[in-house]
């Protein structure tokens, strides 16, 4: 009886999970066959939920209305940029407050943490002040830049946590063979800690390829437009075609899914190891 009890409990338990996986991937399907119908095919009530012809020449037209290849580049020139940035950045920060000792180094890890508290919306209007003091409206530089400096409080507590979970006398050890602090840093643990890179490069990348405010505040000439931009402008001026927004909207989304489908293991393995030792 235990044993029926269990297998019942099992099964509910998948039905369950199999109807928040169904739930979930509704919309981005009601998407896909939206870009592969024809207009008068998308509203049709009952709703068609299997294209009788599948129309590709949507993502032809999409793509052709607007530059959406320049676009494509620009986004790609940000988002790279910004993802080395940011993992190089942040795991210096978390390595130095994970495994060096200097004076202040938890009051300051602990300032650090504070500023996640610190609405955007509060520095928004100083943040772009100073970038127009020196000349950077218009250009990459606010969206890249930033990157480079620390990566994010998140992300360094992230790493900070992740290094914690190292035991400490493999830096012990390599002190002792001759290692110095970078070189532990490169070579012991940078490879130890990938998983965790992993899951902050996802994250920088989602951040940096889905932002819409950073590059709308700071991009005027449209030669600069990424891509968030360009599927608003392109929203704007083709509202009632459809299928060529959705044809347009799944060739944006569909980098970040293949992203996180690649990292999905070290994703998984990063989050789960992450904060188990403090």
């Amino acid at each position: 009886m235990n044993r029926r009890t269990g297998i019942a409990a099992k099964a509910s338990i998948y039905l369950f999970l199999a109807f928040g996986c169904i739930v979930c991937l509704l919309p981005f399907y009601w998407m896909l066959r939206s870009s592969l119908m024809s207009l008068d095919q998308i509203f049709v009530s009952p709703p068609i939920w299997i294209p009788p012809a599948l129309h590709f020449a949507n993502y032809v037209d999409a793509l052709t209305m607007f530059p959406f290849d320049a676009y494509f580049v620009n986004t790609l020139t940000v988002v790279l940029l910004s993802v080395l940035g940011v993992v190089l950045t942040s795991s210096l920060c978390a390595y130095s407050f994970a495994r060096l000792s200097w004076p202040g180094r938890d009051r300051w890890f602990a300032l650090i943490l504070t500023s996640l508290m610190l609405p955007g919306a509060a520095t928004l209007i100083p943040t772009f002040l100073g970038w127009r003091e020196v000349g950077a409206i218009n250009t990459f530089l606010p969206l890249i830049l930033p990157s480079w400096f620390g990566g994010g409080a998140f992300n360094i507590f992230l790493l900070r946590q992740f290094m914690k979970t190292i035991p400490q006398e493999l830096d012990e050890a390599a002190l002792i063979d001759g290692a110095g602090v970078f070189r532990i840093y490169t070579t012991i643990l940078v490879p130890l800690i990938k998983p965790a890179l992993v899951v902050v490069a996802i994250f920088a990348f989602l951040y940096h390829w889905n932002d819409f405010l950073n590059p709308i505040i700071y991009l005027n000439s449209e030669k600069l437009y990424t891509l968030a931009i360009g599927l608003q402008q392109f929203k704007g001026q083709f509202n009632a075609q459809w299928n060529y927004m959705m044809a347009a909207s799944t060739v944006v989304i569909l980098p970040t899914i293949a992203v996180f489908l690649v990292g999905q293991k070290y994703f998984i393995e990063g989050i789960a190891l992450t904060g188990l030792k403090g």
